[in-house]
């Protein structure tokens, strides 16, 4: 499936970059406090490249921002063109309920399937560059701070690996990679914050209920695809290991720790390695996220760093969170379009869903559907909530028809004008689970969910006959485009 060839490594990748035009290295200094996080953004905004910082207020390290600002470079990240990305959805569901084999020919015709099924399968090194010097401590990092409310230095693109309590460090596929933020305390702690429904928190209370350390580990500067497999928001019983073997086109090769019982990606370009003591935690906050607010401060569990090993000239990975659009809001546009063949798989009747970057990236839905009986899109919309636990934050999903562009705002206002009556297409349900950063819900974590049918009224849906809708013969049109080009070139 791949057009592109894999990247071992964040460091081919960065080359595959400037080939192309796509990254510049700011050689100017740039304070790691506030103003960095201008930069980015601006760059992000303006659909800029890679940008590599080579002079800064902290500890003399490459600082590698906007890896993933633009879609393109996204795609890229899964070694794939922008076209393509559809295409690689519905492979990934065929890979998650795949189809009977029936003869040779069709057995051959999957024989992409199969070599992706042989890519989760990683290799274990005894050598590796990501140890190839140790670092002295968290204070030899160049951190940012990004926004000037903050609590302090804060660790943006970590991939936080995880294993639960009664498993061994060679059980590969009980691992949890999540991508969560660290707020750094000092040269040898940080405070992991996790959410309740991730896996590294389901981890955590396993090894609380056995009273014993748990063992972590964090990958700074991994490769694309292992970046991206630990943003996914993959079911419970898929690896991101492996998963990440699928995205790259080859297997992810892994070095045990030198001081903790697990596994980390050989090609990364920083480890940090740890405990978490059962019951400590530290104030964690205030950081500006994703839905332009600051969170509040609140106690996290804290990482005690056992070593820090790296590559002898490593790169340091960062990128910001904060109203979109931002770095995250562009990761998940594409994977919206990656996603949609897995949610039509489950829920055939649905053409197209978009997930307004605007509105955080998951609080909104808009769906379009190919509307057949009575009550179609009330059953689409509970569908949706129940499908994913990302979808569990969604509080507002609007259901339109399938002759609607569901990312343009004008047909969305426009089917909601004139398809929607409020006492009979709205359903409203109380007391859902959400992500306790949404100020607006009236307790942590617990608010409403609102479903709007904006959808043609069909059979028992209305007692009324239907208006006829306006459409200009389409031979007209063209004889309209073809005259005004004559007048107005």
């Amino acid at each position: 499936m791949r057009s592109l060839p894999p990247f071992p490594d964040l460091r081919a990748f960065l080359g595959w970059a400037e080939s192309h035009g796509d990254l510049a290295r700011i050689t100017r200094p740039v304070s790691l406090r506030h103003e960095m996080t201008a930069v980015q953004l601006e760059a992000l905004r303006r659909g800029g490249p890679v940008l590599r910082f080579a002079a800064h207020d902290g500890p003399d390290m490459p600082l590698i921002a906007n890896l993933f600002g633009t879609r393109d470079r996204v795609a890229a990240g899964l070694g794939l063109t922008l076209e393509q990305i559809p295409d690689f959805g519905r492979f990934l569901a065929s890979l998650r309920s795949p189809a009977p084999v029936e003869g040779m020919r069709d057995a051959w015709s999957r024989w992409p399937m199969l070599r992706a099924a042989l890519a989760t399968r990683p290799r274990v090194l005894r050598r590796a560059p990501v140890q190839d010097q140790d670092l002295p401590g968290l204070d030899h990092l160049p951190v940012q701070t990004p926004w000037p409310g903050d609590g302090g230095p804060l660790i943006t693109w970590p991939v936080v690996m995880t294993r639960p309590h009664g498993t061994d460090a060679a059980d590969l596929t009980r691992y949890n990679l999540g991508v969560y933020r660290c707020q750094v305390l000092g040269p040898d702690r940080l405070i992991l914050r996790w959410l309740a429904h991730r896996g590294g928190a389901a981890h955590h209370r396993s090894w609380q209920r056995a009273g014993e350390p748990m063992p972590v580990a964090i990958a700074l500067g991994a490769d694309p695809a292992l970046l991206l497999a630990a943003a996914l928001p993959l079911p419970e019983t898929v690896s991101e290991l492996g998963f990440s073997g699928v995205l790259r086109g080859a297997r992810t090769e892994l070095i045990a720790c030198r001081s903790v019982p697990l596994m980390v990606p050989a090609s990364a370009e920083i480890v940090l390695e740890g405990w978490v003591h059962p019951g400590e935690t530290a104030p964690e906050g205030p950081f500006g996220d994703h839905t332009g607010y600051y969170n509040a401060v609140e106690p996290f569990p804290v990482m005690r760093v056992s070593a820090i090993t790296s590559r002898s000239d490593p790169l340091y990975l960062s990128t910001i969170t904060g109203r979109p659009p931002d770095e995250p809001s562009v990761i998940g546009e594409v994977f919206n379009d990656l996603a949609l063949p897995v949610i039509r798989a489950q829920i055939p009747e649905v053409q197209d869903l978009w997930l307004p970057p605007a509105a955080c990236s998951y609080r909104m839905a808009v769906v379009r559907i190919d509307k057949r009986y009575p009550g179609q899109a009330r059953r689409v919309m509970m569908a949706l909530w129940g499908m994913l636990p990302q979808f569990s934050y969604t509080k507002l999903i609007v259901v339109v028809d399938g002759d609607l562009d569901i990312r343009n705002w004008d047909d969305i206002a426009w089917a909601i004008a004139t398809r929607m009556d409020p006492g009979r297409d709205v359903m409203r349900i109380d007391g859902t689970p959400m992500d306790y950063l949404d100020f607006a819900s009236p307790l942590e974590g617990l608010a409403g969910k609102l479903g709007i049918d904006a959808t043609t009224k069909i059979g028992a849906e209305t007692e009324r006959e239907w208006g006829v809708e306006m459409r200009l013969d389409p031979a007209h049109q063209a004889r309209a485009e073809e005259l005004l080009a004559e007048v107005m070139p």
